[in-house]
């Protein structure tokens, strides 16, 4: 009975505790105190776009790297070197146009779960195998990305960021259509 009371006392303390509320249960041997947890606040508009871009450009990068080892098709090699420049290009307009902002914002290049993914799958991959995942990967990286522009050239909230999104939709769109032609 005493076991079962400690277990339904943790139990109650760790209910408390994920609801980020802030309680203490007292009892004549122990007490148990849990404080508020808080999840720090959705990154402003501005701030998610430019990390949006940052790790759609060092996505880009890496698994263009990538195709430059793996590949074996002279097309897809020749793509990649474009988008290894594009993209390094691309960051570099990000930086400028993050700090004119104001206040300025620094781009956070972290991968997504899905970027990291794919990057992981490519990196196990040779030759024509490498080359359709590496395709697929590359309509797929762009349509979002032109996606990601299109929308905050629209509705975004910081003019260097619209300027910036609307400039490289031609580019994207680009972009997008040569990955689409790639035969591999």
């Amino acid at each position: 009975m005493k076991a079962l009371h400690w277990f339904a006392l943790g139990a109650s303390a760790l209910a408390l505790s994920a609801c980020g509320q802030k309680t203490e249960t007292t009892s004549t041997t122990n007490t148990v105190v849990t404080e508020n947890v808080t999840t720090p606040a959705a990154a402003a508009p501005g701030q998610a776009f430019a990390n949006m871009a940052a790790a759609s450009d060092t996505f880009e990068v890496q698994a263009s790297t990538l195709a430059a080892a793996n590949s074996q098709s002279a097309a897809i090699k020749k793509f990649a070197t474009a988008m290894i420049k594009a993209h390094t290009e691309s960051t570099g307009k990000l930086k400028n146009a993050a700090n004119a902002a104001s206040p300025a914002v620094t781009p956070d290049p972290t991968l997504s779960a899905e970027q990291q993914t794919t990057l992981d799958t490519l990196g196990g991959l040779k030759g024509a195998e490498f080359d359709k995942a590496y395709a697929a990967a590359q309509v797929d990286a762009h349509i979002k990305a032109l996606a990601g522009l299109k929308d905050y050239a629209a509705t975004g909230d910081v003019p260097q960021f619209k300027t910036f999104a609307t400039e490289l939709v031609p580019t994207v769109t680009a972009h997008l259509n040569m990955a689409k032609a790639l035969k591999p």
